[in-house]
């Protein structure tokens, strides 16, 4: 198997990515859903552009790898954090995050605020259709397509290891 090609990008890469999606919005969104944690930035750069006046969090996990092992990429989320059905009856949701890599999360996501009576539409900075799981199902708007390993400069030399005290 080939070696991942890797690309790091920085803040203005970012810039220009959430400047390419902006105009992509075919609707005006009532709520803003962001996929911890990599949709965090992404999420949180796009509500100020936007000014979508309601902004919620979602945390999903997908099983550790042994368990991966017993049922492939095809096992279910546990949903950690999730907004109540309440708040996402009845809205245009527009569901963030950073890749669309194998799109298990954000396509969980997306199912789970349909469920609830939401009508959700998914954006990333990325999409990588070499590696998702869903045919031709694609983010709604996505800024650039890839078949990289995407390094965010938010990702860079951080962590208790590498942070510097006093």
């Amino acid at each position: 198997m080939p070696e991942l090609r890797h690309e790091t990008l920085t803040w203005d890469d970012v810039d220009k990515l959430i400047d390419h999606l902006l105009p992509q919005f075919q609707s005006d969104f009532e709520t803003m859903v962001i996929i911890t944690r990599g949709g965090i930035i992404p999420g949180g750069l796009l509500a100020e552009a936007t000014g979508i006046p309601s902004i919620l969090t979602a945390s999903v996990d997908f099983p550790a790898e042994v368990e991966r092992q017993k049922t492939g990429l095809f096992a279910w989320p546990r949903f950690i954090q999730f907004p109540n059905d309440d708040l996402l009856r009845g809205s245009r949701c527009l569901v963030v995050d950073d890749v669309w890599g194998s799109g298990r999360t954000i396509t969980a996501v997306k199912n789970r605020i349909a469920a609830a009576g939401g009508f959700p539409s998914t954006c990333v900075l990325h999409f990588n259709p070499y590696r998702t799981l869903f045919g031709n199902l694609r983010p709604d708007y996505y800024a650039a397509v890839t078949d990289a390993h995407i390094v965010y400069p938010w990702e860079i030399d951080r962590g208790p290891d590498k942070v510097r005290l006093g």
